[in-house]
């Protein structure tokens, strides 16, 4: 029948785009450079260690070696635990207290900068001096504590690290934690009471390795990502960063690395416009960053700079507050406009329930509610279609080698039934966008990440470790084939026997919140389907 040909067509079509978005996030085209190449590759002979030409900065020097034998600042907030090395002021460790690890790491909270040569990825920034030395993240400070931690009743907890020439310029480097934020503020206090002027390029960057992990079925983006007032959301796979390096300049931008659930994200002071860049580095190292325009403070002056890192979750209530468009590394694909209200939903019934799973279904009662009309429509003309099998039968037996006869009696038996053959796929049709927006939605959302359910279900961000609710999903999709219109086709009939197991497979490694989203949804659209149909059947 030509509405199970539309069916099947409709589910490959679906598994197609899957497939294709994982294969456009690997190997896709990288985005063109708004600078020519001639710009992008000329050193900037002012800045020999940032811009164009980073990769100096992040070679090793004696300074970097001896940074291995310091041991680091310690500062622990009510959210982060970082590892500040005097030598550079580099931020070589974060991890997130509330997020556990999770896997074989266990319960101690997830790294999202480490420098260990397993996983290296650290936050880098200073000033460099256009001439002479200058408090880039080679150059050593000093601190008055070895450790720092904020105390209960307090709301921020501030770091200073110093560095001064023996020309009279000092420069205070401070951290600012504040309670329940991701967001770091740092700020450069420069005082020069020297006898001469002092000039320096501010600069921020982010520099990772790439671990070339491979993913099946579930593809996520991992790489880094520029915001400007012209395109707020521009990401790069790190081999983007390869073929095009990043090279433009804009004020009230960011630049971040992302990975699944989690963004390390550098935002400078809104005002000055920022060069961004980006370079590789011993071809598995990255960075990206930005620097801000020659500055002189002349002596006896000073100078305050400040800019933001954020380390943290990608909680886009969060992300919004803290920049411009930095919620949009929360990223929902081409449905973004569906995904963002199926979160809003999602996110209110987890505000009345406390439980992602319980939010889940609801939402799904939701969403089935609202196409309510029309699904009862598609079943109503699947069953009558069912109804009138025999008949249809009857004409292929009567025209079996006469293709535009069957057509023309068919379509003859259609009219006099008031029978749309189309009309039962309507309904998926039109629930197929919201099913690739809440596979995303479950995807992105680092709430659902290890967030329990019920019984053997302990992270709905995960497979179901038990595969139960990918068998039950399979059992109700085989039940509501049983609930369609037979297939007259052998070959058709034996596609509909199979497509409940293929998928059931299928569905097997996907996060356990999309398959309990699908098997809740096969229960309520059996409930509806079953209920027409017998209404119909009554009919006759």
């Amino acid at each position: 029948m030509d509405q199970l040909r539309l069916i099947v067509l409709i589910a490959l079509s679906f598994v197609s785009l899957m497939l294709w978005e994982a294969w456009q996030r690997d190997y896709g085209p990288a985005p063109v450079a708004e600078t020519s190449d001639t710009e992008a590759e000329a050193p900037d002979k002012t800045l020999p260690n940032i811009g164009a030409n980073p990769s100096s900065m992040a070679a090793p020097s004696a300074a970097s070696t001896a940074a291995a034998a310091v041991s680091p600042i310690a500062v622990e907030s009510d959210l982060l635990a970082l590892e500040i090395n005097p030598v550079g002021g580099t931020v070589q460790r974060a991890a997130l207290r509330q997020y556990p690890a999770g896997g074989d790491i266990g319960p101690e909270p997830y790294a999202l900068l480490d420098d260990t040569l397993a996983r290296y990825f650290v936050y880098q920034g200073g000033l460099k001096a256009i001439s002479g030395e200058g408090p880039d993240h080679y150059a050593p400070f000093t601190t008055t504590a070895d450790s720092y931690a904020l105390a209960d009743g307090q709301n921020e907890l501030s770091v200073d690290l110093v560095w001064q020439n023996a020309s009279g310029v000092k420069v205070t480097r401070t951290y600012t934690l504040t309670r329940g934020s991701y967001a770091v503020r740092i700020t450069h206090r420069i005082e020069n009471t020297g006898t001469a002027p002092w000039s320096f390029n501010a600069y921020e960057q982010l520099q990772r390795q790439h671990q070339d992990v491979k993913q099946y079925f579930i593809q996520t983006f991992t790489g880094a990502a520029v915001s400007t007032p012209a395109q707020r959301y521009e990401k790069f796979t790190f081999d983007d960063l390869t073929d095009t390096p990043v090279s433009t300049d804009a004020a009230n931008g960011w630049a971040a690395i992302l990975e699944h659930y989690f963004v390390s994200a550098i935002i400078p002071s809104a005002e000055p416009t920022a060069h961004y860049y980006s370079s590789v580095i011993d071809d598995n190292r990255y960075l990206i960053g930005y620097h801000l325009p020659q500055t002189t403070v002349e002596p006896g002056a000073s100078l305050s700079l400040e800019s933001q890192l954020y380390i943290g979750p990608k909680l886009q209530k969060t992300l919004a507050q803290v920049a411009p468009g930095l919620e949009l590394t929360v990223d929902y694909g081409m449905l973004w406009f569906i995904g963002k209200l199926l979160y809003w939903i999602l996110d209110r019934m987890f505000a009345f329930t406390g439980n992602w799973g319980v939010a889940i279904i609801l939402l799904t009662c939701i969403v089935k509610g609202a196409f309510f009309p029309l699904s009862a429509a598609g079943y109503r003309s699947m069953a009558k279609m069912r109804r009138v099998q025999p008949r249809m039968a009857a004409l292929r037996e009567r025209y079996p080698n006469d293709r535009a006869a069957l057509n023309q009696a068919m379509m003859d038996l259609y009219k006099t039934e008031k029978i749309n053959p189309l009309g039962g796929c309507l309904p998926i049709l039109v629930q197929i966008p919201v099913f690739i927006a809440l596979y995303w939605v479950i995807l992105e959302s680092v709430e659902l990440r290890q967030a329990p359910f019920i019984f053997w279900i302990h992270d709905l961000s995960m497979k179901d470790p038990w595969f139960v609710l990918p068998v039950l999903m399979t059992l109700s999709m085989w039940l509501q084939t049983r609930l369609h219109p037979a297939p007259v086709d052998p070959i058709q009939a034996r596609v509909m026997q199979v497509m409940p197991f293929a998928f059931g497979a299928f569905f097997a490694f996907f996060p356990s919140a999309l398959v309990l989203y699908c098997f809740v949804n096969n229960c309520l659209s059996i409930a509806q389907q079953w209920s027409i149909t017998r209404k119909e059947e009554q009919k006759t």
